[in-house]
């Protein structure tokens, strides 16, 4: 059946209305059966969309900086993508998970509800059977998709925060597999024949950050140590890193000298960070005022990552180092995990907290352009210009010599501002039944089950740290739940099982212009949603329009945050003003 193709403002905005009227926004919708959705239904002869609707965005507006000027359906199968500067890294943007592509007809009612939260349709391998919410994930086959075959037409996902549980389950095959074994079980996995451990480098990075300008109802920044660059400075120097990654980490983790890996190019190009001196941290700390210290708080998500493998354990040692080596008193702020998300995002998490980021793609701008850049979120509070110079200086050239000029600035400018200390680069792995074929483990941690089959049958069973928050990950940064979405979702472009490079998905190609302004994507033809709806280019259209404009009407998302989207294309169109 043939859907719709192209729908005017007032259509979308009808059609929101009626939604609005017709269902709650619960934010937790029950997702325990398979999603019953529809095919779209066609109103005609493909009417190619453009956004905006009224002609590119200025790129010089004041207030933008963003790099996205216009989206465009050429026709049925090609859209064009014109920006406001060059992006080098533009293919390994697309190939990621937050800019995956929606049925544009299943969003105008399912956005609105929050049903695309837990009933997504997608063009992925797989496709959702249930969600039994606090226990488990059922995948199945999506008998639409236009690539290979899945090798297992069920997946089951399970979850548990315990290393330790997780491998229980292993070992006891109630599992096929398991993400991020404990720091103490790689050996014991190792030892095992009937278990095989798949290592992973660490392209991530744990951090202890800061916010110098929190947005914390009540909060009074006039008091606010953290807003003092020289004790942000001093805290650098007083805590022993080192310390942490040898009692704490797996083997081949490493202690940060940068906030970005030294694989991913210019990533350590510069000065390396501050060196432990107790000494000299409790006298600068003592120049900025606080000879005796003064008294905060961490905070923490109580889930394991693979660039925090112990985040309790962590956060105790540094509580512990803070008091002894500055005199600085603590206590332990434990969050649930999609509400301590949201609460760094929105930049009101006050005092110290831990966190950590995991590459998406290998490039320098999904670093730092994210976490420090124009359209980075509030997590650190006010933002440095001289950073976000550089950082877009370096984002906006293709040029060798640039970049690592620019980058080697960057990586000054952060250590100078300290809005965050970097802590360690994690070692991790996944570990599976050693009859598993095709299993591994992902550099970007997205290991897609498409590939995997035990010797047993036609079900893998895997179990990872978290549960997932949603499945639409256009609004999400939590990786257990990228994974997940990766499975049932596809984007333009998508990495290359088991490696780093950006490949074609949906789309055949995508070349650049000369003065790479333009992106032209070829679409794959004949592709089919898991509803039965045809995959078309104003899909890609609506896809990404409604990320970057806040006044687009299903600009809803779970939080409305699209941290992905500003961070790595520098704004929103129509950004509001600042606060």
């Amino acid at each position: 059946m043939r859907r719709w193709r192209a729908f005017s403002m007032f259509t979308v905005l009808g059609l929101v209305l009626a939604a609005c009227g017709g269902q709650g926004q619960s934010t937790s919708p029950s997702a325990s059966g398979a999603p019953s959705v529809q095919p779209s239904v066609s109103s005609g002869p493909f009417a190619p969309m453009s956004y905006p609707a009224s002609g590119p965005a200025d790129c010089k507006a004041k207030g933008y900086n963003g790099e996205m000027k216009e989206i465009k359906a050429v026709d049925e199968h090609t859209v064009q993508f014109s920006l406001c500067y060059p992006d080098g890294s533009f293919l390994s943007k697309i190939a990621f998970s937050a800019f995956q592509i929606q049925d544009s007809q299943y969003l105008q009612t399912a956005m609105v509800s929050h049903l695309l939260l837990a009933r997504p349709v997608g063009t992925g391998p797989y496709m959702l059977k249930e969600w039994q919410r606090g226990d488990h994930m059922t995948l199945q086959a999506n008998p639409n998709y236009w690539g290979d075959k899945p090798l297992v037409s069920t997946v089951v996902v399970k979850w548990s925060s315990e290393a330790a549980q997780r491998l229980v389950e292993l070992q006891a095959g109630t599992v096929d597999g398991i993400d991020n074994p404990g720091t103490d079980d790689f050996k014991t996995i190792e030892a095992n024949p009937a278990l095989k451990l798949y290592k992973r480098a660490g392209l991530n990075i744990a951090y202890l950050g800061f916010n110098n300008q929190p947005k914390a109802t009540g909060f009074d920044n006039s008091k606010n140590p953290m807003a003092n660059e020289k004790v942000r400075q001093a805290i650098a120097m007083g805590i022993d890193r080192k310390r942490i990654v040898d009692n704490f980490y797996p083997a081949g983790s490493t202690v940060a000298d940068f906030f970005t890996p030294c694989e991913i190019k210019y990533g350590c190009v510069g000065d390396k960070w501050y060196g432990f001196d107790a000494a000299a941290a409790k006298k600068m700390l003592a120049d900025a005022g606080f000879p005796n210290g003064f008294t905060t708080k961490i905070s923490l998500r109580d889930v394991v990552r693979g660039y925090l493998p112990d985040p309790k354990s962590v956060a105790q040692e540094i509580q512990s180092q803070l008091k002894n080596n500055l005199g600085i008193t603590t206590t332990i702020d434990v969050q649930e995990s999609g509400a301590y998300l949201d609460n760094a995002s929105a930049g009101k998490l006050t005092g110290l907290y831990l966190l950590g980021w995991g590459a998406d793609y290998p490039d320098q701008t999904d670093f730092v352009d994210y976490h420090f850049g124009q359209g980075a979120s509030d997590q650190f509070g006010a933002k440095f210009p001289d950073l976000v110079a550089a950082i877009q200086k370096g984002a906006q050239s293709a040029d060798d010599a640039v970049r690592t000029s620019a980058y080697t600035e960057v990586n000054k400018l952060i250590k100078q501002h300290v809005p965050m200390i970097p802590l360690a680069h994690g070692a991790s792995a996944t570990a599976f039944k050693a009859d598993v074929s095709g299993a591994y483990a992902a550099p970007l941690t997205d290991e897609r089950f498409a590939v995997m089959k035990p010797a047993s049958g036609d079900q893998l069973t895997f179990m990872q740290n978290a549960e997932p928050i949603s499945l639409y990950c256009g609004d999400e940064t939590d990786g257990e739940t990228l994974r997940l979405c990766e499975q049932i979702n596809q984007g333009l472009y998508t990495y290359k099982v088991g490696g780093t490079d950006a490949v074609p998905d949906l789309a055949t190609e995508c070349t650049p212009s000369s003065d790479q302004l333009t992106w032209t994507c070829k679409l794959r033809q004949n592709v089919k949603f898991s509803n039965g709806s045809s995959f078309d280019a104003n899909d890609v259209v609506t896809s990404y329009a409604l990320e970057w404009d806040t006044k687009h009407p299903l600009h809803i998302g779970r939080t409305a945050a699209f941290d992905y989207w500003k961070g790595l294309f520098g704004n929103f169109l129509n950004p509001a003003p600042p606060a």
